[in-house]
């Protein structure tokens, strides 16, 4: 009857007591949290009809050109490193999980002989704490399985916002180094012009060089900007984990998209609560996980409880006698110190507190900053597109029909047409860097956020118009 009652005893505790983690409800809570980021995509691919699936979809994703939206579905069904991450998550949220159970119980048996007599023992014991403390156990492990669902959101918001810079990058690089050929061509039919124009004595040695010199410049930054082209798209190929026959296949647009017609607006930006950010729930988790451990652990950490039942039956001489009762341990509390102990507890809080207010604090200030660059971006950008672009090549095509008035020269039309080519390198790097401050824009505002380096534009002037 005692030992019915162990068992019993155990068995409501383990069933009260048990946390229990599910993969699936996981992976769609996370889409659910993350749906503008990842529509639904993100799936742990267990199975080989699954992986079947997702190649398919990554095929037909890679025989058209890659748009972002694209990019961002291609890396979640087909990147191996998203699957690594999703696997981590399981293991993760697994253990935490197991750590909601109290350690099973433990059954003991000794056989003892000796002449004619025999002595078997049998015990089962539990540990009395765990089972005192197994639904504040229980409580610590499901708020430690919130953290981790809101880390594993955290992550994707993460992945995909650097799919979207790295798309953003290769596109803009793509584009630039079909410029910067072009810039390659003037500059090589200035300096031909120049060298024949030195052999028949009409320019001197100096003007040569230097039309020389814009054609060397011409020519090392094609070399980079082929580099950087090939660079931001290999970034690119890493994220979206393509092997080497899908990396062929991989086609970008020729151009960035446009510019929206009209930016986020700052008080879209202002009403979003920091309740709903990533950072600061992350923070308050944190923050509530070591709170409970103070109650939880501090008495685990001091002593030990076990409780177990015993039976002893002892054979001699053809006759047989049993005892039974029960068994209490007790781990004295003689070398550890219980002030260091709740001074551990107590200083595990008090960052978790301090960490939350940081966060908290620091969550308006990085949604400013994001949106100044956004805008900033989006203002620069459109003047490019609005004002800069269509002034040069009014210029550029004033300077034509002068041209064809005999009113300017060859050299200074070869000059104006890189000038006009600079200048829309200028527009695309603005529009490029709108671009990145959207993504990072839209990772701060759910509590990630990226940090975004507005670059200065560079001036289109060639210097090549002088003529001699």
């Amino acid at each position: 009857m005692k030992v019915q009652l162990l068992v019993i005893a155990m068995s409501l505790s383990a069933v009260t007591g048990c946390v229990r983690f599910d993969l699936d409800q996981s992976l769609a809570q996370s889409n659910v949290d993350t749906r503008e980021f990842t529509n639904g995509n993100l799936n742990l691919l267990v199975n080989e009809k699954q992986r079947e699936e997702a190649q398919a979809r990554a095929d037909e994703l890679l025989a058209a050109e890659l748009s972002q939206a694209g990019a961002i579905e291609l890396a979640l069904v087909n990147s191996p490193a998203v699957q690594a991450m999703l696997a981590e998550h399981w293991a993760q949220a697994s253990a935490i999980a197991l750590s909601g159970t109290i350690p099973n119980p433990v059954f003991e048996f000794s056989r003892l002989s000796g002449g004619s007599a025999l002595e078997i023992e049998r015990v089962l014991s539990i540990g009395l704490l765990d089972l005192i403390r197994l639904p504040r156990i229980a409580r610590t492990a499901n708020a430690r399985l919130e953290t981790n669902q809101l880390a594993v959101t955290a992550s994707t918001v993460e992945l995909v916002t650097m799919v979207r810079q790295a798309w953003v990058n290769a596109v803009t690089t793509q584009e630039l180094s079909r410029y910067s050929e072009q810039v390659l061509s003037s500059a090589e039919a200035s300096a031909t012009l120049a060298a024949g124009m030195l052999a028949i004595g009409n320019f001197n040695a100096v003007t040569r060089a230097r039309q020389q010199s814009f054609y060397a410049d011409a020519a090392t930054n094609l070399t980079l900007a082929r580099h950087n082209a090939l660079a931001a798209r290999e970034a690119l190929v890493r994220l979206l984990g393509l092997d080497q026959q899908q990396e062929k296949l991989l086609s970008l647009p020729n151009r960035l998209p446009d510019l929206p017609e009209s930016p986020v607006s700052a008080e879209a930006v202002s009403t979003i609560s920091a309740d709903t950010r990533i950072d600061v729930n992350l923070a308050l988790g944190e923050l509530q996980i070591a709170t409970r451990q103070q109650g939880v652990k501090l008495l685990g950490e001091i002593t030990d409880i076990e409780i177990g039942y015993g039976r002893d039956t002892e054979f001699e001489d053809g006759e047989r006698s049993s005892v039974g009762g029960f068994e209490l341990g007790v781990e004295l509390p003689v070398f550890k110190s219980i002030k260091q102990v709740r001074n551990k507890f107590n200083a595990q809080s008090l960052a978790a507190a301090n960490n939350l207010e940081s966060v908290t604090r620091s969550a308006a200030s990085h949604m400013r900053e994001s949106y100044s660059a956004y805008r900033s971006t989006y203002d620069v950008a459109k003047h490019y597109r609005d004002e800069i672009v269509p002034l040069q090549q009014l210029v550029s095509e004033e300077k034509v029909l002068s041209y064809n008035g005999m009113i300017v020269g060859v050299f200074e039309l070869l000059a104006d047409s890189r000038t006009q080519i600079e200048t829309v390198q200028s527009s695309i790097k603005a529009a490029s860097q709108f671009w990145l401050a959207d993504a990072a824009l839209r990772a701060s505002l759910v509590g990630r956020p990226t940090t975004t380096m507005m670059a200065m534009s560079e001036g289109g002037d060639s210097g090549g118009g002088e003529e001699h």
